[in-house]
C-alpha cells in the first residue's frame, strides 16, 4: 500500500509539469495569453490545487530520498561505507541547494 501511494505521487509531479507547460505556451502567445493564465492561478481553486500538489510532491521527495541508498550501488570512501543516512541527507543537501540557487537566480532575472 505504502509503495502505490507513493507512486501515485509521482502524478502530482507530472499535473505541475502540464501546468508550467501551460504557463510557457501562454507566454508564447503574448501578453494577454500570459496575464490570463497567471489570474487563472489566483483563483482559489487553483491556490487549493497548488497546496496539494505541494504537499503530494513533498512526499514523493521525502519517499525518493528514503530509498536512495536502496537503489544505488554500494558507495566506499577511504575504504569505509557510506552510510544510508548520509545518502540520504547528501540527496537533501543538494535538493536544498538548487533549489535556494534557483530562486537566487530568478530574483536576480527579475531586478
Amino acid at each position: 500500500m505504502r509503495y502505490m501511494v507513493r507512486e501515485s505521487t509521482a502524478l502530482a509531479v507530472l499535473g505541475y509539469a502540464i501546468v508550467l507547460m501551460v504557463g510557457v505556451v501562454r507566454l508564447a502567445q503574448g501578453e494577454a495569453a500570459w496575464n490570463g493564465w497567471l489570474a487563472a492561478l489566483k483563483a482559489p481553486w487553483a491556490v487549493v490545487l497548488h497546496f496539494v500538489l505541494l504537499v503530494a510532491m513533498a512526499v514523493h521527495a521525502r519517499t525518493w530520498f528514503g530509498i536512495m541508498p536502496k537503489v544505488m550501488p554500494i558507495m566506499y570512501v577511504d575504504g569505509r561505507r557510506v552510510t544510508d543516512n548520509a545518502i540520504t541527507l547528501t540527496g537533501w543537501v543538494a535538493a536544498v541547494v538548487a533549489s535556494v540557487a534557483l530562486f537566487a537566480l530568478a530574483s536576480w532575472w527579475r531586478s
